[in-house]
Parts: structure tokens; sequence; C-alpha cells
């Protein structure tokens, strides 16, 4: 504990409480419109292909994990409707992936459950302290630096 008998880490957690609820929300919420297959981390995948596809090896470096597990990732997307490969228009050789309108349309199914839970917020926060917490958010993920802002959202 720290002074006041506060956790040392209390704002950590309930960052990480918040944070691992609303992704919990967003998924039940995507399972009942029909997107009961797509997990957290497909969610990171098509946040690189909305800006026009990727390779397999730019998925990989932009999730930070192997080529064979990317690989293994669309795949399994791929095999549910979510993205496609098509020829790479510059490499004839590669592919590019990416998103169908399946993709798509789980992309503004979440775009709106997001946009609905911010509108909850800020009913709750109040207009002033919900702007006043946006910029608080924004100053603490800008002391992560660039790799924590390396995702942005899709609009």
């Amino acid at each position: 504990m720290s002074e006041g008998g506060a956790w040392s880490y209390e704002l950590t957690f309930l960052f990480a409480t918040a944070f691992r609820a609303a992704v919990d929300e967003l998924h039940r919420e995507l399972a009942a419109q029909g997107f009961d297959d797509v997990r957290p981390s497909h969610g990171y995948a098509f946040q690189k292909l909305s800006f026009g596809g990727a390779t397999g090896i730019e998925l990989a470096e932009h999730l930070e994990i192997t080529k064979q597990a990317a690989t293994q990732m669309i795949d399994y997307l791929e095999g549910r409707g979510y993205v496609e490969r098509r020829p790479h228009p510059s490499d004839g050789r590669g592919k590019l992936v990416v998103l169908t309108e399946r993709g798509w349309a789980c992309i503004r199914a979440t775009e709106a459950q997001f946009g609905a839970m911010e509108r909850r917020w800020r009913d709750r926060l109040g207009e002033r302290e919900a702007e006043r917490l946006t910029q608080t958010m924004r100053d603490i993920v800008r002391t992560f630096g660039e790799g924590a802002t390396k995702f942005r959202p899709v609009w």
C-alpha cells in the first residue's frame, strides 16, 4: 500500500480493468450481431488492414507476431469471410490481404459499440469531465511513445 492506504498501482489496475470490461462488452455485442468468431487480436489486424490491406509480413510486424502466426490468423479470418488474399499490385509473387464486406461490417459494428460506450461514459461523467479525461488519457498514451500510438482509429 502507498500513502493514504491506496495500492501503489491502483490507477494501472483501474485502467486495465476498464479496458478489459470494454473489450468484453464489445465482444458480447459483436457475438449478438453474428460476429461470434472474432477475438480481440483480430481487431488489431483489422485496424492494419483497413488502410488498404497488408502483406502477411506487414501484418506480422504490425501485430509483433511471427509470420507463421500471422498466416494462421489470416487463414482463420479468410475461412470465416472477413479477409481475402488478392494478387499484390506491385509484387507479382506476393499476396495482399484485404478486408471483405464482412470484415468492414465487423468494423462498423465495433465503431457503433464503441460510440455507444463512450456516450454512456460521457453521460455519466458530464461533458466537461469527459473532455478532461480524454485529454489526460492522450497525455498518458503519449508518455509511452510511438509504439503506443501505432494503433489509430479507422475513421
